[in-house]
């Protein structure tokens, strides 16, 4: 543990989630301290800035990387820039967390990785779901063979979405910066919360298709999994629907698991003695657990819940599903 009781943060990219998630994660914990932020587009910095207290302004995101006073980086760009942003922060010395998806490559993944541990610094990726309280209560279930032997694992996530040009979000379209549509986007969530319960995915197979739009994309993948266990899992994410799922569901021998909406807790346990339904929300702002956890490995000299790892093994899995798309 170190003398030191607050992480000074700096955070790069002021966009959508930044607004509704990280930044008040950072004013609202009282171990950390939103230093400086940095956005390309100086109309919007001072406004930002200004609302969330933070004292320096960056419009270049190596200075705010190069500031003596930062010790920890939030990472809240594109994916393209994810890499050459971590590496650059780790040789200044900045503990990082990145957002998810961890990188385009993953070449990049393990030059993030590297460039952490030869600096010393600490590197978490942004898969807050693993701090949700129904995920604990899942793998509780499973451990003590409540639903039997798991056979199978469904998960869908659709969310209609489509953007032109010049658009907010419109680089999740464009592959050169998002690496990929809805499985990388998205679909990297769940991969991560199926390593977290089950550990490891041994066989990948997909399909990738554009069902809906004309784009250099994908709207919609379906990706089939094979765990050691001996379960079969699969993962079916879209653009394209007006319906928006966020499901998992589990079936054993003995019993099955359902959550009808992931971000929201609720949990239907079904076995031969009934149904029992079950509240776990996670917390108001998603992003706030995670954070707090890579703080607190900062300040206690542990690792954190979500390593640089975590983030490695789930683009591997990317990496496969679009390799393997038939």
């Amino acid at each position: 543990m170190t003398n030191k009781k607050i992480l000074n943060w700096g955070l790069i990219g002021c966009g959508d989630i930044s607004r509704r998630r990280v930044a008040p994660a950072l004013c609202d914990l009282n171990t950390c301290r939103l230093v400086a932020v940095s956005r390309a587009d100086s109309s919007q910095l001072d406004n930002f800035a200004l609302e969330f207290g933070a004292e320096k302004m960056y419009t270049q995101w190596t200075g705010l990387v190069a500031d003596p006073e930062i010790e920890a980086v939030y990472i809240a760009t594109p994916v393209h820039l994810h890499a050459v942003m971590a590496v650059e922060a780790a040789r200044a010395g900045k503990h990082v967390i990145c957002e998810k998806p961890m990188a385009m490559t993953d070449t990049e993944c393990q030059d993030m990785i590297n460039a952490c541990q030869q600096n010393h610094v600490r590197l978490g990726i942004a898969y807050y779901r693993h701090h949700y309280p129904v995920i604990q209560r899942i793998k509780k279930i499973i451990e003590e063979s409540r639903i039997g032997d798991v056979k199978l694992v469904q998960m869908n996530a659709f969310s209609s979405f489509n953007r032109k040009p010049g658009e907010p979000r419109c680089w999740l379209l464009e592959k050169d910066k998002s690496g990929g549509g809805p499985m990388m986007d998205f679909g990297c969530h769940r991969i991560e919360v199926m390593l977290n319960i089950f550990g490891k995915i041994e066989t990948v197979y997909a399909n990738t298709s554009n069902l809906r739009y004309k784009r250099n994309v994908e709207d919609t993948a379906i990706a089939y999994f094979g765990f050691p266990c001996g379960a079969r899992g699969s993962l079916t994410v879209t653009h394209t629907v007006f319906e928006s799922q966020d499901t998992l569901d589990i079936f054993g021998t003995q019993g099955s698991v359902h959550v009808p909406v992931l971000n929201q807790g609720t949990l239907v346990l079904t076995t031969e003695t009934g149904k029992t339904v079950e509240k776990w929300p996670p917390h108001d702002n998603l992003h706030l657990p995670l954070i707090d956890d890579f703080t607190q490995s900062v300040l206690y000299n542990r690792l954190p819940a979500v390593t640089g790892e975590t983030g490695l093994a789930v683009n591997q899995i990317l990496t496969k599903i679009y390799a393997n798309s038939f």
